[in-house]
């Protein structure tokens, strides 16, 4: 019973929270006033957005020097969770019976539990980085830390969930997985979709300049 609901009316109330809170949030981004530059372009701002995501995925030597630990905990974290999320067997199916009506071919159970363990292990390392920097403690809100906790929660009960033996388990997990939805348009963590935008408004910025992005 429990399991239908969640599986259920639950998931079409937080999938509709989701998309439109998504959308309504790089909306008000992408139309934010800004004054229009009128300088002459000295460069293309296009190529520069391009260059700007493009190289950004790659860490710069002065960063990786004073920041390695960081660095390291944050690829695990993303690579990690893009993996499960999108190469999980039970994902694929329900993207297929719930969203697309199509499937791929999904890891084998030992590139599960690999992505798995480097995905908390990169989520435990970046907590405990932001407990222990003084500047990133500094800045670092409640969202932060409820984000973390989250997206933790989420991960640990879809391992728990993996074999399917109970269906309380199955339930629970995804019961989270809808809360994380929810919160999701309203915090941080939608720097997922916003990264894009901003890497790609300031490498136009400075190319338009013809400053090397």
């Amino acid at each position: 019973m429990l399991l239908e609901f969640v599986e259920g009316p639950l998931w079409y109330v937080a999938l509709t929270i989701f998309v439109v809170g998504v959308i309504w949030r790089i909306f008000s981004i992408v139309h934010i006033s800004i004054k229009k530059d009128l300088a002459p372009a000295k460069g293309s701002a296009v190529k520069g957005a391009v260059i700007a995501n493009v190289r950004r995925f790659f860490p710069r030597k002065e960063i990786l020097s004073k920041g390695r630990f960081q660095i390291i905990a944050g690829y695990l974290f993303h690579v990690g969770l893009f993996l499960l999320l999108f190469f999980a067997a039970p994902h694929i199916l329900f993207i297929e019976e719930k969203l697309l009506g199509i499937s791929w071919p999904a890891m084998p159970h030992w590139a599960f539990i690999v992505s798995a363990e480097m995905a908390i292990a990169g989520l435990i390392m970046l907590f405990i980085w932001r407990l222990i920097h003084p500047v990133l403690k500094q800045i670092s809100t409640k969202d932060d830390y409820l984000g973390s906790v989250l997206v933790f929660i989420v991960m640990l009960t879809g391992c728990l969930a993996l074999g399917e033996s109970f269906a309380g388990l199955r339930a629970f997990h995804m019961l989270t997985v809808e809360l994380l939805m929810i919160y999701f348009p309203f915090s941080r963590l939608m720097h997922a979709f916003t990264f894009i935008i901003s890497r790609g408004y300031t490498g136009a910025a400075l190319a338009r300049r013809g400053v090397g992005v």
